[in-house]
């Protein structure tokens, strides 16, 4: 019999959840099968993940097919009606030891076809944690899961339940192992990050956390933070935005859009103004911080007004790297309920606008970084990231891991050269 294979779709938090199944799976002795790991954000995903099953079912006839995520947990129904389809487990089930013994035991006999429970039940967080995956030179860490909001376009709460926290003290134990490992950058990652901390004694914040792990581990060389709600930012996290080195200048915002009605359709909780000043004040306190964003094209009712509003954000937030999602009509969302769809043709020419005007600011990051020295830290012996998250090509090899000092000579369009 043979070793798990598994399959990831979509965000890196499904990445993180699927390097601790491949352990509960190891442990629990599963064989001949393959799990496949689903996302849920858009119609396309949930397209793509049906045809990823039907693709490894052809290239494996005889194991056993088990879909999890994001999808298989706001839509069971529809994978368990695939003829490719052995089993459907939610996003509670799968991070649970008692599943995969029951696999293992018992695929066909015992073990129910579809496991999904109730997400919204959820209070706690899962306790399996892992100590990092990705490069050698970079962990990431889950230190929240779920989302209280109920954007109208947005179908991932259904997936993941509500907003549910890591206490500190785990979160920081996990660090020194990782420290201890070698890691010399670990990124904090969670569905709704900057609402860490609701659910826990005292409500702390994310700027707690982040003041915390830094003062707890002297010898963790940089940390990052993955997306954030701006509005979201409390007082300690511009605190460490301003005043501590360690913490990587880069944030990737959640803006979705730059029009304020827009904005209010999409029942978001800040306004184009909300986001320039968040921008404005970050970059005052920290000059060299980049941002990334995400900005949906095509959002019902969008006009051409609406989303020049969106195209003029990206040079009022002077924003670097840029995720543009084309609206995609999502079942189940209050957005997919509104008439004034925009077609399809509309929504494909806004996106590629929107790329266009973000491989304009990435041209002009990259030549600001010519002849100015980083600190990189390098994900294999040719490329490493910057502290604002850039790359850069080595035409010598360089360790993997090790954090390098070096001046940045030149750019090939999409990096930045050493």
């Amino acid at each position: 019999m043979s070793a798990p294979v598994f399959t990831t779709l979509g965000c890196r938090l499904n990445t993180y959840e699927t390097e601790a199944m491949k352990e509960l799976a190891q442990e629990a002795g599963v064989e001949n099968a393959v799990i496949v790991n689903t996302c849920a954000v858009t119609s396309e995903a949930v397209r793509k993940a049906r045809q990823e099953i039907r693709r490894l079912r052809r290239e494996n006839p005889e194991a056993r097919i088990i879909v999890t995520g994001c999808a298989a947990q706001t839509e069971p129904e529809t994978f368990a009606a695939m003829a490719e389809v052995d089993q459907v487990i939610g996003n509670t089930e799968k991070m649970q030891p008692a599943t995969w013994a029951g696999m293992a035991a018992d695929f066909i006999g015992e073990t129910e076809r579809v496991l999904v429970d109730d997400i919204m039940s959820v209070t706690e967080t899962a306790g399996h944690l892992i100590d990092g995956f990705g490069t050698r030179s970079r962990a990431y860490v889950q230190v929240q899961n779920g989302c209280d909001h109920r954007c109208t376009f947005c179908i991932i709460p259904y997936g993941r339940g509500n907003s549910r926290s890591v206490p500190a003290g785990v979160v920081v134990d996990q660090i020194k192992r990782l420290v201890q490992k070698g890691y010399n950058e670990v990124v904090l990652t969670g569905v709704d990050l900057t609402s860490w901390g609701a659910d826990l004694p005292g409500e702390p914040r994310l700027g707690d956390l982040v003041m915390r792990i830094l003062r707890l581990i002297p010898d963790l060389p940089r940390l990052r933070i993955s997306s954030i709600d701006s509005i979201e930012a409390d007082e300690n996290l511009m605190q460490a935005i301003a005043t501590e080195p360690r913490l990587m200048p880069h944030l990737h915002l959640s803006l979705q859009h730059g029009d304020n009605l827009i904005l209010k359709r999409m029942k978001r909780r800040h306004l184009r103004e909300d986001a320039i000043r968040f921008c404005e004040e970050a970059r005052r306190l920290r000059p060299e911080m980049t941002f990334g964003a995400d900005i949906i094209a095509g959002f019902p009712t969008e006009t051409d007004a609406h989303f020049e509003n969106s195209l003029k954000l990206v040079t009022d937030c002077d924003l670097t790297w840029l995720h543009v999602f084309p609206y995609s009509k999502r079942p189940g969302t209050p957005a997919a309920r509104i008439p004034s769809q925009v077609n399809g043709a509309t929504i494909k020419d806004r996106a590629a606008r929107l790329r266009a005007a973000g491989a304009a600011q990435v041209d002009k990051h990259l030549a600001q970084q010519i002849g100015r020295q980083h600190h990189i830290l390098m994900e294999n012996p040719h490329m490493g990231r910057t502290e604002q998250f850039t790359e850069v090509r080595f035409a010598t090899p360089q360790t993997e891991g090790a954090l390098i000092t070096a001046t940045i000579t030149g750019s090939d369009g999409t990096q930045l050269l050493a």
